[in-house]
């Protein structure tokens, strides 16, 4: 004797509490990282309560990231790239007493070596609330893809899709950082 006296309803109960789960965990994941704008900073996301990820960064846009409450911030940026102003940055870091850590990653030729480091950094509480920037958000969201990977867990998909709300934009580093991923996991 069946003891459900309409087995639709069970199902379609089902249905819709499966559909409310999947619709709410990506509500959550597009609620928790959102754009900001903010006066010398380019392309701005804020990831959680303790990461933001941007494009170029002035110089004097970092007392207000002091004033925010960051205790470090990771620069991607290559010395040799227009407006990177590396030492003027890493001197209104001192200047607001924000640890500076300059990682250079060259989009063009990544490398495993700064990849580890980044991760190390980012995932380094004493290093939190942490700042990351390159010159657009390209290359922090191809390390930003691997550290959600590798360290939070996180599920392919769900991790590409804040990556390229930060900013990964360059299929070639999406396939250094899935690569990366492999390998690392790979124990290599």
């Amino acid at each position: 004797m069946n003891r459900e006296p309409y087995p639709y309803n069970a199902r379609m109960r089902r249905f819709f509490l499966i559909s409310c789960a999947v619709v709410l965990s990506h509500a959550a994941l597009t609620a928790q990282a959102r754009k900001e704008t903010v006066e010398g900073i380019r392309n701005l996301t804020r990831v959680d309560a303790v990461v933001a990820c941007a494009g170029a960064t002035a110089p004097e846009a970092i007392p207000g990231l002091a004033a925010q409450g960051f205790k470090s911030i990771v620069n991607l940026r290559l010395a040799t790239e227009p407006g990177a102003a590396i030492e003027e940055s890493k001197a209104a870091a001192e200047a607001a007493r924000i640890k500076y850590i300059h990682l250079p990653f060259n989009g063009s030729e990544p490398d495993i070596k700064v990849a580890d480091a980044f991760i190390m950094a980012v995932a380094d509480p004493a290093n939190q609330p942490v700042f990351i920037h390159c010159g657009s958000a390209n290359r922090v969201g191809a390390l930003w893809l691997a550290k959600r990977m590798l360290v939070d867990r996180w599920a392919q998909d769900k991790a590409l899709e804040e990556a390229r709300m930060i900013g990964l934009s360059s299929d070639a580093l999406e396939t250094f950082a899935l690569d990366y991923v492999a390998k690392r996991r790979g124990g290599r």
